[in-house]
């Protein structure tokens, strides 16, 4: 296990090494304005907008797989307090932001939301997935987390979409939603 740790955290510094070493300002730029799709308030931006568009599916799974995607990458952000690489050029330390490099939650969330994509009527699979494979690159790039980091996040998006598949199959969503004690506009 040792053997394997030490091979990916080698992967992982000469990923580093390489985006280092490939940083233009055009490309930072670019990548620093496309990294924020991945965010929580992308998210509950993009939630928001399936629900008001009437896409049902595409909101109950990103509903279900981003709560999940929440709960596990926090925890595991608090278990294994990874730092973060060297030559950042995003400031990623502080009171109010996140404190550990793995996993990476952008990866996650947008993996998730291509995921969603890949079953959906409405959503166009092959951008969506373009646009989640460049935010998640973005993530290396501007050095708020190593190969590894993103790669779990892909893994954990991939694996929160189908589990809520599996979930939203077996739950009658709509008796549910009558048992809430408000109205609840489905």
């Amino acid at each position: 296990m040792n053997d394997l740790l030490g091979y990916v955290r080698w992967i992982d510094l000469r990923a580093a090494e390489f985006v280092t070493a490939i940083r233009t300002p055009a490309l930072t730029e670019a990548m620093t304005s496309m990294t924020g799709l991945g965010s929580v308030t992308a998210g509950v931006v993009l939630v928001g907008l399936f629900h008001l568009a009437g896409w049902r599916e595409e909101f109950r799974t990103s509903v279900v797989a981003l709560s999940m995607l929440g709960v596990v990458v926090w925890g595991l952000m608090t278990v294994v307090e990874r730092p973060f690489p060297s030559n950042p050029v995003c400031v990623t330390e502080g009171s109010s932001g996140t404190t550990s490099s793995f996993p990476s939650g952008h990866a996650a969330a947008v993996t998730a939301y291509a995921m969603v994509a890949r079953t959906s009527e409405v959503l166009p699979f092959a951008p969506t997935a373009a646009l989640a494979a460049l935010i998640a690159f973005s993530r290396i790039y501007l050095g708020t987390h190593y190969l590894s980091d993103t790669a779990f996040g892909i893994g954990l998006g991939i694996a929160a979409v189908l589990v809520a598949e599996r979930i939203l199959d077996r739950v009658d969503v709509d008796a549910l939603a009558e048992r809430l004690p408000f109205d609840a506009d489905r």
